[in-house]
C-alpha cells in the first residue's frame, strides 16, 4: 500500500515573497505563513489563548514567479502541498528544517482591497485576471505536473 504526503493549509502571509533563481533560471519562492487557532474559554472560566504556528512554505518554476507578482504580506491564503524535511551541517551541528513544497495556492482574502468594508471593482477586476493567469501558467507547466505525483490537480480549478 502507497502513502501520502498532502498538506492543506489556510493562513496569513507573513512577509511579502522572497524569490531568487538557480542556475538554470529556475524560480524559488519562500516565505512563511501564519496560522491561528483561536482561543476559548474552559468551562471552569480558564481562559486558553490563541496559538499561532509559522510554515514554512516553498514554491517552484511559475508558481514561485506567480507569487512575486501577487502575494503580499497579510494576504490570507489557502497551500496544497507536501511535507518535505531538509538538513545540513553547520558548525557543527545538524540542522533540519521541514517545508511546505506548494502544489497549488490561491488567495483568499486581499487585505487592501477591502478597506472600509467596501470592495474595489477594478482591483476585484485585477484579482480576477491574476487568478485566470495563474491557472493558464500552471496547466502550461508539465513540470509542475510531474512533482505533484498522484494528487496533483485534485482541487485545482
Amino acid at each position: 500500500m502507497s502513502s501520502v504526503n498532502k498538506v492543506i493549509l489556510i493562513g496569513n502571509v507573513g512577509a511579502d515573497p522572497e524569490v531568487r533563481y538557480l542556475d538554470r533560471g529556475v524560480a524559488i519562492a519562500t516565505f512563511n505563513l501564519a496560522t491561528t487557532e483561536r482561543g476559548y474559554v474552559m468551562q471552569n472560566g480558564t481562559q486558553v489563548p490563541d496559538v499561532t504556528e509559522w510554515h514554512s512554505i516553498v514554491l517552484w518554476r511559475n508558481l514561485a514567479e506567480w507569487a512575486q507578482q501577487n502575494l503580499k504580506k497579510s494576504m490570507k491564503v489557502y497551500v496544497e502541498g507536501k511535507l518535505k524535511t531538509r538538513s545540513w551541517e553547520k558548525d557543527g551541528q545538524i540542522r533540519r528544517k521541514t517545508e511546505v513544497i506548494a502544489e497549488n495556492i490561491q488567495i483568499l482574502y486581499r487585505p487592501e482591497i477591502y478597506r472600509n468594508g467596501v470592495e474595489s471593482q477594478k482591483s476585484k477586476v485585477e484579482s480576477d485576471e491574476a487568478q485566470e493567469s495563474f491557472n493558464d501558467e500552471a496547466q502550461a507547466a508539465p513540470e509542475a505536473q510531474e512533482q505533484g505525483g498522484f494528487f496533483n490537480g485534485l482541487f485545482r480549478n
